[in-house]
């Protein structure tokens, strides 16, 4: 029997798997345990997923629309390169696209999402007193999975979806030229702006927070593209 995914579309066990396979690869790559240049073996990871190689190159594929990785006829797959310059258009049209978050048919959240955005900020408590990276970055991108539920326009969540990750690990990156301690309160800051615009359901303010944020990070990344510390 078949179960329905947020949009109500039959998700069958193969769906299930590739989502599965997608999203394991995808948090690898953006929280660098695939480093860039890595090559990715497909007779390894179908043997770890326990497929064939034939859903595997579906998920492959997919990762290189996004621009993830990329295949080169008779050598492989590798891991694309981060370049902060050159996706540095690509962060402002992320800032330009949040403010529709909040006004193309947003998702009313439950207390049960509000909830969990709750838990996020207290895991965020503690990494202000033993900061770390990764899981800075983790928290992150459990944050903006928050925020993306509560897209209605599914176009507009996809394209979301997809440049977020594609510009994400451009944080790891630059992590050792700026102060971690600094970013984990701008990021607790992000969640408690857009948690208390949620709690009296202003749904279009996340939108604009969203994009003040991400304005934030651009200039962060322009300071790290110029070599500036």
């Amino acid at each position: 029997m078949s179960q329905l995914d947020d949009n109500h579309r039959p998700k069958t066990i193969a769906r299930e798997r590739f989502e599965t396979i997608y999203m394991t690869l995808r948090d690898r790559i953006c929280l660098i345990d695939y480093e860039p240049g890595t090559r990715l073996g497909e007779e390894e990871l179908a043997r770890e997923f326990g497929v064939s190689r034939t859903p595997l190159r579906r998920v492959l594929s997919r990762l290189e629309s996004e621009g993830l990785v990329e295949s080169r006829h008779g050598v492989g797959t590798f891991v694309t390169t981060v370049d902060p310059a050159g996706l540095l258009q690509t962060y402002k049209l992320r800032m330009e696209l949040a403010v529709l978050i909040g006004r193309l048919d947003p998702l009313p959240r439950t207390e049960d999402d509000l909830n969990r955005i709750r838990v996020l900020m207290a895991e965020c408590d503690r990494l202000r007193l033993h900061p770390d990276p990764r899981r800075y970055t983790q928290l992150n991108m459990q944050f903006f999975q928050e925020v993306a539920q509560m897209i209605g326009n599914q176009p507009l969540r996809e394209i979301t979806e997809r440049l977020y990750y594609l510009t994400h690990r451009i944080w790891l990156t630059s992590a050792p030229k700026l102060n971690l301690s600094d970013e984990v309160e701008v990021f607790h800051r992000e969640m408690a702006d857009t948690l208390a615009a949620l709690e009296i359901g202003d749904l279009e303010a996340v939108g604009y927070i969203r994009r003040t944020h991400i304005s934030m990070s651009v200039r962060r990344m322009i300071q790290f593209a110029n070599g500036a510390t």
